[in-house]
């Protein structure tokens, strides 16, 4: 009977490190991890771990939506490993039994997380809607230098190497050349 630990995160920014050590310190003999979205059905390493997971062992993760997409994939989740007398440990809920309470309990934790990550989206769409109201929003990472950092550093090319101008400004020759072919497609626009 072996302890299987189970991690993820969302994207690849996000760190797995908090979980496998919460895993590791559960004394987990094998722990699967990867970053994949909840809402991805095809998450590799978990069906790697479901197809180990074998009657007697334990399943731990660390909450409740690192395991399930939605209440009725946890719901599905859980009665299968139940089927095969799996045990499943959520660090932050306990250990759910496979008893009327315990699916009870189960089912009305797995709605709230479903409501929670519904909360989330929801109010960052609402965020965006309202960010893009302002006039000055531009979506995305904001400009590491100014346009006026760029045109001296269009300026400089007449006379020097883009990498050259790159050493002088710290602008890259790639934001340079970008910025060139811009400047040259406003000038044709302008000269129609």
């Amino acid at each position: 009977m072996l302890k299987y630990g189970y991690a993820r995160v969302s994207t690849i920014h996000q760190d797995l490190q908090v979980q496998l050590k919460q895993l590791e310190k559960e004394n987990c003999d094998v722990i699967y991890s990867e970053k994949y979205s909840g809402t991805n059905k095809k998450r590799p390493e978990f069906q790697k771990l479901m197809e180990n997971l074998k009657e007697g062992d334990t399943l731990v993760v660390t909450k409740l939506d690192r395991l399930a997409r939605s209440t009725q994939d946890a719901l599905e989740t859980i009665k299968d490993l139940f089927n095969r007398n799996i045990k499943v440990h959520v660090l932050n809920m306990g250990v759910i039994e496979n008893t009327p309470t315990g699916r009870l309990i189960f089912t009305i934790f797995s709605a709230f997380a479903e409501f929670e990550r519904d909360m989330i989206v929801e109010r960052t769409q609402e965020g965006k809607i309202l960010a893009k109201q302002n006039p000055d929003f531009r979506e995305g990472r904001p400009k590491k230098f100014s346009r006026q950092q760029v045109n001296h550093a269009l300026s400089l090319l007449e006379d020097h190497s883009y990498k050259q101008v790159e050493g002088m400004t710290g602008i890259s020759v790639s934001t340079l050349v970008r910025a060139k072919k811009k400047s040259e497609a406003e000038k044709i626009i302008t000269k129609v």
